[in-house]
């Protein structure tokens, strides 16, 4: 009799798969019938809104400018020679009539003294020029007397008559010699006085050109030693403003601008004038504003940048509508006919449908319209997007789903 053998292994390494497979088929159905009741039926498209709201709204024109002077003076030199000495430096306040330069009189002095001598040669020749002419009809008298007797001939006294008129030509020559050697002890002087480089008017040195010793050569072109502000506390602004919004602008409007040394702190000035000469750049056309500025803390500086904005129109309180608004379509919807001053937002009928609106729209400060008429509603809910273009943006509009 053979004995029997027993193998439970096999056994159990053929159950098991099978069981492990069955108890993942469960699972997965599971699963899916969990994902299945959590999901959403189909929905339409889902909106984002915004609250229309009341506040205030200007319209305003920015542009760029360079603060100035009121009135700037280049002080040159007329005359060309070397700086002698130096009265008056950066920042220093001068008076009208002050000294504030010196060149050297050394030449000039010179050419004076050369010009008075020449006057008193030619004063000197008209003495002669006189006396000879005296002469001369003193000798013509007595010939013209000898003649008469028939002592001398006819062309003797023709003789004495050429000659006083010779001596009187000579007379006009000299007299005319004066007049020529005074202009030029006139313009000799003239030249000392231009040594001197005097302020022609109050105010404050903004540049100094030159240096004592340097020589300045003004033979073609007066060179410019100093620059001269007259006062600062009264300046301008002069901002470049472009042709789209030229035509906004009227002399009298209140400005509004910021300097980089300030950023925090507004300065206020008024438009004075609007110049008709155009500025082209790269093809683009600009026209020169300028804007009156007071200073009296003497914070701003010629040379700083302005970034100025001109207001032009301005409501307080008004109903305002989001420019998104304004420019939402629902899909498929049909874009309707629009008036000048008129415009259509969209809001959510009871049904979920989005519902067309007509409004009467005001001044636009480019973020905002104002909505005019009887009809304005404070705190209505527009819609001015899909909720997957305001997800994108990062807005934080609410969002309303259309089923």
């Amino acid at each position: 009799m053979h004995p029997v053998t027993f193998e439970p292994m096999s056994i159990s390494t053929s159950v098991w798969p099978r069981r492990v497979g069955l108890l993942l088929v469960v699972l997965g159905l599971a699963w899916w019938g969990f994902t299945a009741l959590r999901a959403e039926p189909e929905a339409g498209p889902v909106f984002t809104t915004a609250t229309i709201d009341r506040g205030d709204l200007a319209l305003t024109v920015a542009a760029t400018g360079t603060l100035s002077a009121l009135v700037t003076v280049e002080i040159g030199s007329q005359v060309s020679g070397r700086i002698a000495s130096l009265h008056a430096d950066f920042n220093s306040e001068v008076k009208e009539g002050d000294l504030i330069a010196r060149i050297d009189p050394s030449l000039f002095e010179a050419a004076v003294q050369r010009a008075r001598a020449n006057l008193a040669v030619a004063q000197a020749n008209v003495a002669r020029a006189r006396i000879q002419l005296t002469e001369a009809q003193r000798l013509e008298r007595r010939i013209s007397a000898l003649t008469e007797r028939k002592l001398v001939s006819e062309s003797e006294l023709d003789t004495a008559r050429a000659q006083v008129a010779t001596t009187r030509a000579d007379l006009r020559s000299a007299e005319a010699s004066v007049q020529q050697t005074r202009a030029s002890l006139v313009e000799a002087e003239a030249n000392l006085r231009f040594t001197n480089i005097v302020s022609p008017t109050d105010g404050i040195v903004l540049s100094r050109a030159v240096n004592v010793g340097q020589t300045v050569a003004a033979s073609l072109q007066a060179p410019v030693l100093f620059t001269l502000a007259q006062d600062l506390r009264d300046m301008q602004v002069v901002a470049a403003i472009s042709e789209a919004d030229i035509g906004q602008l009227e002399e009298g409007q209140q400005v509004s601008f910021t300097v980089d040394a300030f950023p925090n702190e507004p300065f206020e000035g008024t438009l004075r004038q609007i110049r008709n000469a155009a500025n082209v750049l790269q093809n683009v056309v600009t026209f020169d504003a300028v804007i009156d500025v007071d200073n009296p803390e003497l914070k701003l500086r010629p040379g700083m940048t302005a970034n100025v904005s001109i207001l032009i129109a301005e409501e307080q309180d008004a109903v305002r509508i989001p420019n998104a608004a304004l420019r939402f379509r629902p899909p498929g919807a049909t874009p309707a006919a629009r008036k000048r001053g008129s415009g259509v937002v969209w809001t959510l009928s009871p049904t979920g449908e989005p519902e067309a609106r007509a409004v009467q729209l005001g001044l636009n400060d480019g973020q905002y319209t104002e909505w005019r008429g009887d009809d304005a509603e404070p705190g209505l809910e527009v819609l001015v997007g899909r909720a997957d273009e305001a997800a994108a943006q990062g807005g934080g509009s609410r969002r309303f789903r259309m089923f």
